[in-house]
């Protein structure tokens, strides 16, 4: 991919990105069987226990938004998902691009711009996710876990809470060196309270008051009720605007500073 990218004209704009991308997309058409389970089986394996197993024991109510557990469940598993994808693909294989394979280093001999190059990465990270998504989407569909068309936005929503922490943390990569607590402090203290407590099993008004705010502060929360409430039909038009702008807002910062530190790092 080097050679064909130092073989062209320096690329503008978009087609930059879209270069990034083409990289990203060859190496994983050829190593896509290691993602399986991550992002894909694993959600299905807690849709079938949580939502089919223990929802069998839990009725319809106002909580589940009178609809079965398993219909609850599986837009909010959607989201979560994608906050794991997002995260997984923005750690280790970004810093590997300065500090392992270093190809950051190689396409900016393209040449290609920190903004390219980032560009292309949440670019390529958005895919991953829409991937996964949509098959889980057509699994689930099969469990009765779909109730109609509003599963599509489910799936556009849970792209954005994925870029939303994809961005900050594609940021941070660009900054370790030393990845063995960084990332595994991001991992436990942050990603893992994330799924348990943003509304993904249970609606956040079950929380102690006390800590509810910790929760709305979460992508999570806002990207699972953007989910839910296109795949339930009871999005509306204001909190809806709400959750998309604070997602877009991380997302645009963490981009801004992702652009900012590869620019520091790749030229010094």
């Amino acid at each position: 991919m080097t050679t064909v990218l130092t073989a062209r004209s320096t690329p503008v704009g978009a087609r930059g990105a879209l270069l990034v991308i083409e990289h990203l997309w060859t190496w994983y058409r050829r190593n896509w069987r290691a993602t399986v389970v991550s992002s894909v089986l694993q959600p299905l394996l807690m849709l079938l226990a949580f939502g089919m197993a223990f929802g069998s024991l839990v009725r319809p109510s106002e909580v589940t938004g009178n609809v079965p557990y398993l219909v609850f469940l599986a837009p909010g598993l959607l989201a979560m998902a994608a906050v794991q994808i997002a995260a997984s693909e923005s750690s280790y294989p970004v810093l590997s691009g300065f500090k392992w394979s270093r190809i950051y280093h190689a396409m900016t001999a393209a040449p290609l711009s920190a903004a390219q190059l980032v560009g292309g990465q949440l670019g390529w990270i958005g895919l991953r996710m829409l991937f996964s998504g949509a098959a889980y989407l057509a699994v689930i569909a099969l469990f009765g876990g779909v109730q109609g068309i509003g599963a599509i936005g489910s799936l556009v929503f849970a792209v954005l809470c994925g870029l939303s922490v994809s961005a900050p943390i594609v940021a941070l990569a660009a900054t370790v060196d030393n990845e063995g607590t960084t990332f595994s402090a991001v991992f436990r203290f942050v990603i893992l309270p994330m799924t348990l407590f943003a509304g993904t099993f249970f609606p956040v008004s079950q929380l102690p008051a006390v800590v509810r705010p910790l929760a709305w502060i979460s992508p999570l929360w806002h990207g699972t009720e953007l989910t839910r409430g296109a795949a339930l039909g009871t999005l509306r038009l204001l909190p809806a605007v709400g959750h998309v702008a604070y997602l877009s807002a991380l997302l645009a910062i963490g981009a801004a500073l992702a652009v900012w530190r590869f620019r520091r790092r790749l030229y010094p």
